[in-house]
């Protein structure tokens, strides 16, 4: 058995040439040979970079959502659409779509609302019986972490972060035989996260360096506001004793080998000695 995890997007609302939006695949694998994959978030780009990583929409078993800021969510109908396209033997089962309850939800149901009118002319013209068929499986928000749902010894617990004004906003705790995998999505470092990710074994966390966002404007500082400061992971994940820190949704986006190791610099100024990855698109880390 193994579980990989593969970062499919490690960008920002601000587009760059070789990063896409927000986006993690966790993929187990089953010892009769088959897999349970699922997708973390649909950034821009999430479809393309399922290919990258060797699956498509068509192999995935569920889709989870952290929150409803757009740059996590703006790829989801590509994915959708897509994966209904790419059908040609109406033989795929739903796929389920899971989030917190609210606005996450109310923007997978208005889908078909969407793109109704292409709907309708790819419906008509192929003789195909109905869109695009996915699960929605709302959840309320947890008080403590809590599981959401699961499939062949995969486990999903969904637990609250601090991403205010967005609300609710949660991250995600996946455990398989072959080990925790914890995903922050947007983030202060904060207690909430600590619960959530004890015992991991893999913490995928986005990261920011508050030090270079300071020298900016102060009209562009707000996003101080709801971001993990890489400082702070560093203390936190040290005294969590998490054996790998994979950071993701990198601000500012590293332009050079020497940007990266300014993060693992912030990271490990604050003790930590465990492994740091700075993920770029398609970074893969294994379990078991």
């Amino acid at each position: 058995m193994t579980t990989t995890v593969t970062v499919t997007g490690t960008g920002t609302p601000i587009p760059t040439p070789d990063r896409a939006g927000p986006g993690v695949l966790v993929t187990y694998e089953l010892p009769s040979g088959d897999s349970v994959r699922i997708q973390i978030d649909a950034g821009r780009g999430t479809v393309m970079r399922l290919l990258g990583a060797g699956t498509s929409p068509g192999e995935l078993d569920a889709v989870f959502l952290t929150h409803h800021h757009s740059d996590h969510l703006v790829g989801l109908d590509d994915l959708l659409l897509t994966r209904w396209v790419m059908d040609r033997t109406r033989s795929l089962p739903p796929l389920s779509v899971v989030a917190p309850a609210g606005p996450c939800t109310r923007f997978v149901d208005g889908l078909t609302e969407r793109w109704s009118e292409d709907l309708a002319v790819r419906l008509a013209h192929t003789g195909w019986e109905h869109g695009p068929a996915f699960d929605l499986e709302g959840f309320d928000y947890p008080v403590v972490p809590v599981e959401i749902w699961q499939c062949s010894g995969l486990r999903v617990l969904a637990g609250q972060v601090r991403h205010e004004p967005v609300y609710p906003a949660v991250g995600y705790r996946i455990e398989t035989p072959d080990g925790v995998v914890v995903i922050s999505g947007d983030t202060l470092v904060c207690d909430e996260m600590a619960e959530l990710a004890i015992g991991a074994d893999v913490l995928v966390y986005e990261a920011m360096r508050f030090s270079e966002i300071r020298q900016l404007p102060v009209h562009r500082q707000f996003i101080l506001d709801y971001h993990a400061d890489t400082v702070e992971i560093g203390r936190q994940v040290r005294s969590l004793a998490v054996p790998t820190l994979l950071l993701t949704h990198l601000i500012p986006p590293p332009e050079s080998d020497e940007d990266e190791a300014a993060f693992i610099d912030d990271v490990r100024s604050s003790g930590y000695d465990g492994e740091v990855v700075v993920a770029r698109d398609l970074t893969s880390v294994v379990l078991g």
